[in-house]
């Protein structure tokens, strides 16, 4: 099968030359392999590495470099949809580390008779410290991160969504492209628009890769805060594309909102019983995860890490939520990721004649 192993990247100057070594030590044969670069208008070296890259040949079919002129993800993964040549289509993001065996198990769960697949997708410390080291735990533990199934099941399964997808080139033949309306939740959009079209989505726990975590507390929280954010505007248009589990923290937050107003009227009980019950799993979820590592003193900070995290992310929702009937009017809309189907099927078209 011929792959396209794509990335798109925003000012990733420092993530790029990592991840071209991870691509040319991919086991799977080179020229079967090609590889689409998209640059969403950066503002450092990150074109430049691109084109040396590209100009260096090595052995893969083609390196494709190609401009996102729009400049959000989902206009950058669409830009690299419509450059691609592969019968199989995966995605990698630019700040992410991949195994040499990555291209080729995607391939053989798709040729097992797949037709969407990924695997698990930890996150990783690049130029590790204690304090990086604790941001990880953070993020990574199911309390600060999610339950979601992707982050830590064991065994092959049908998932709801995947990260660092591999498509089938007749999915988005059918299904179109990205929603370039939207932002942090383009994935779950298309993936639930893959799911209405009859496809399963397969995840494959033999399929590693990873991403690095953000190197610092502001860094992790203004990320926190987006991603609730766009969930709370893509409510507007997809409900149905999220879960219950991406409006915790938001309940979290209205339960905090509720219960400082109750204490304000001398009702003080419920801010005690919630905060109570909150430090109490917060403690407990910390010496769980530090359990079999070794100690840091930066690890003590880390029930106020889940803290943080938990009420950017509510206040992103909340935000999000209160902005979301005003944005609907003029957003949301999958004229996008029509125009990609139609893209795609009038190639398929020309390649028959």
């Amino acid at each position: 099968m011929k792959v396209s192993l794509c990335t798109i990247a925003y000012n990733e100057e420092k993530n790029l030359p990592g991840l071209f070594k991870d691509f040319c030590r991919q086991d799977y044969p080179h020229e079967d392999m090609e590889i689409i670069l998209v640059d969403s208008k950066s503002t450092d070296g990150t074109r430049n590495i691109m084109e040396a890259f590209r100009k260096d040949g090595l052995d893969f079919s083609a390196v494709k470099v190609v401009e996102n002129h729009k400049g959000n993800q989902a206009s950058g993964w669409n830009q690299a949809i419509m450059a691609a040549a592969g019968d199989v289509i995966i995605r990698v993001d630019s700040h992410a580390s991949i195994p040499e065996d990555f291209v080729r198990r995607n391939v053989e769960t798709l040729e097992s008779g797949e037709d969407v697949c990924g695997g698990p997708r930890p996150n990783m410390v690049v130029e590790p410290t204690p304090w990086k080291e604790t941001l990880l735990l953070a993020e990574s533990s199911m309390f600060g991160s999610s339950i979601a199934s992707y982050r830590r099941n064991g065994e092959k399964s049908y998932v709801n969504s995947v990260f660092h997808g591999a498509y089938r080139r007749q999915v988005f033949e059918e299904v179109g492209g990205f929603n370039e309306e939207l932002g942090r939740t383009e994935d779950n959009e298309l993936h639930y628009r893959i799911r209405k079209a009859g496809y399963r989505i397969c995840f494959n726990p033999e399929i590693h890769s990873a991403q690095h975590v953000r190197s610092s507390l502001k860094e992790m929280i203004h990320q926190k805060y987006g991603n609730g954010y766009w969930i709370g505007l893509t409510s507007g248009v997809c409900p149905k594309c999220l879960s219950l589990y991406h409006f915790v923290p938001f309940a979290f937050v209205c339960g905090i909102l509720g219960t400082s107003l109750l204490a304000a009227k001398k009702c003080r009980w419920p801010a005690k019983l919630m905060w109570g019950a909150y430090g109490t799993v917060a403690a407990l979820m910390s010496v769980f995860s530090v359990k079999k590592i070794k100690k840091q003193v930066s690890q003590l900070a880390l029930p106020f890490l889940f803290l943080s995290l938990h009420v950017s992310y509510g206040v992103g929702t909340l935000t999000g939520l209160l902005k979301m009937p005003f944005w609907r009017k003029k957003h949301g809309s999958t004229s996008s990721s029509e125009a990609v189907k139609a893209i795609l099927k009038a190639r398929r078209g020309g390649n028959a004649e």
